[in-house]
């Protein structure tokens, strides 16, 4: 199955995946924040673990999940949605 470019997707289509991917991130977000946190506490507890790098491995799919976003409004504030 073949990915569709933004300008391919139809307007419900569109405005799908926009909420889809805008709820997916936030959720990646706080859960990055909340690995964050508990490392950081753990850091002091029980000093660092090969686990403490979790987070900052997962960094860069919520970067990449945030420019996707940015592109997804660009299109519908292109579309007049």
């Amino acid at each position: 199955m073949s990915k569709k470019g933004l300008s391919e997707l139809s307007n419900e289509e569109l405005l799908k995946n926009e909420k889809t991917l805008k709820t997916i991130t936030s959720m990646l977000a706080g859960a990055i924040f909340l690995l964050f946190v508990v490392n950081i506490f753990l850091a002091f507890k029980k000093g660092f673990s090969a686990l403490s790098a979790v987070p900052i491995a997962l960094l860069p799919i919520v970067i990449i999940n945030f420019n996707s976003l940015k592109e997804m409004k660009k299109e519908i504030k292109a579309r007049g949605l």
